[in-house]
């Protein structure tokens, strides 16, 4: 046992899940048994290639007696060792997920361009999350579990454990003569995980032994099933996409297909913008206030600091849109650029400025504007609207007013016939920069 332990570690670490050869290595290292082995392992399949991080939490009493033994058994290894402390702020997602945030957050600090970050997770460790998934009625994206290998910063995200038992860890540090850490909270079962750990798997894998190993096998069932899901999500993105900005999409198209190939497509599009994931609670009400408003309907769902918002037969997805507060108004020459509250910049080329200062200020409702080569004016609105400028871009619109008249020389590039003349040059352009 302890020989095949052994050997089925140093195959796991010799290479990637499909036999590719990892980059430079940075291991996660806390000190615990399976850190321990899984550094020690990388230390001997790849010398000179690996270094270690090792995460100081702060939250016990030993936490600087843990970071020292950790430098100690690096130095063993010649593996040069990176101690970083974070601070762990529990706010919703309770403190084993802020913890993990906080090592994330430190990992990504210390990683390099082309990195493999490896963590130590084995087959065990897959077995909860999936339980843990399973109890918060996850579907096939959840289910997936963890990956062995997944882009993380500027890198990679390396597992090469996931498939081995904790017992042939354990084996390979006794035949090593590995010493370790235990940390007294992992007996704690006030965390989730532990009460997995400690409670609920002990007593399944008396009726059914294998019962790790077969939760393991359906979270790798199901990463299958999400990988050919993915393939077949960003292809129907793409056609909803095709000839868009990347933060809009064809909302007649979204609305044929399946509503659960719909719910897949815009999270999926939330992930490639970047953007907080899309809550159930919110994607119902895109699907009732969104897809199923009239063409010239403007409606909008926000969550979380983003938005979805619908309009002309397309959607706009990004963070909340910012809108130019009514009540702001500026005094602006053009000599200089000039910037606006919600983040945009106009700036004035071609002229060395307005005969005199102008009005900068929001829309107020009622405008009209003198159009070149028009004989009379035209509401603004109407304007704003055969020109098909979408809402997001109008709440942010800053108008160019004459303060004593009242007369409007501009709305945002929009260009009056009075705009040269009050400019002083014929060829002056205004050009307005969206953030």
């Amino acid at each position: 046992m302890t020989r095949d332990a052994t050997a089925a570690v140093s195959r796991a670490v010799a290479a990637g899940p499909d036999g590719e050869a990892p980059g430079t290595i940075l291991a996660g290292c806390s000190g615990g048994l399976d850190s321990t082995v899984l550094l020690h392992a990388l230390a001997q399949a790849h010398p000179g290639r690996v270094r270690a991080v090792h995460v100081h939490h702060g939250l016990h009493a030993d936490a600087d007696a843990w970071a020292s033994r950790c430098e100690a058994f690096c130095a063993s290894l010649r593996v040069p060792l990176q101690v970083i402390r974070v601070t762990v702020v529990d706010v919703d997602a309770g403190p084993e997920a802020a913890a993990r945030a906080a090592r994330h957050r430190a990992f990504l600090d210390a990683m390099q361009p082309g990195d493999w970050l490896a963590l130590a997770h084995h087959r065990d460790d897959q077995a909860e999350t999936f339980l843990l998934r399973a109890l918060r009625g996850a579907g096939p994206d959840g289910l997936a579990s963890m990956r062995p290998l997944r882009p993380f910063g500027p890198g990679l995200m390396w597992r090469p454990l996931l498939d081995l038992p904790r017992a042939d860890l354990l084996a390979y540090a006794q035949a090593s003569d590995l010493r370790w850490i235990e940390d007294p909270s992992n007996a704690s079962s006030d965390f989730d995980r532990n009460f997995l750990r400690n409670t609920v798997m002990p007593l399944l894998q008396q009726r059914w032994p294998q019962a790790d190993a077969m939760f393991a096998q359906s979270a790798r069932m199901n990463r299958q099933a999400r990988t050919l899901l993915d393939a077949e999500d960003e292809a129907a993105l793409a056609r909803l996409r095709h000839g868009l900005p990347v933060d809009e999409l064809d909302a007649d198209a979204l609305r044929v297909l399946p509503p659960e190939r719909r719910a897949r497509v815009l999270r999926r599009w939330m992930r490639q913008l970047g953007l907080p994931p899309l809550p159930a609670a919110a994607l119902t009400r895109i699907e009732d206030e969104v897809l199923q408003a009239r063409a010239d309907a403007e409606p909008r769902v926000e969550w979380a600091g983003a938005c979805i918002e619908g309009w002309k037969h397309r959607l706009r997805a990004g963070a909340s849109s910012p809108a130019l507060p009514p009540d702001w108004q500026a005094v602006w020459d053009g000599r200089a650029p000039l910037s606006l509250p919600e983040g945009s910049v106009l700036s004035l080329e071609g002229s060395a400025g307005f005969d005199t200062p102008l009005q900068v200020r929001a829309r107020m409702g009622g405008e009209r504007i003198d159009l070149p080569h028009r004989t009379h004016s035209h509401a603004l609105k109407h304007v704003l609207q055969d020109a098909w400028m979408p809402p997001w871009i109008r709440r942010r619109l800053p108008l160019l007013v004459d303060a004593d008249s009242g007369q409007l020389i501009a709305a945002g590039t929009m260009l009056s016939r009075h705009f040269a003349g009050r400019a002083q040059a014929p060829d002056a352009r205004l050009h307005w920069h969206l953030a």
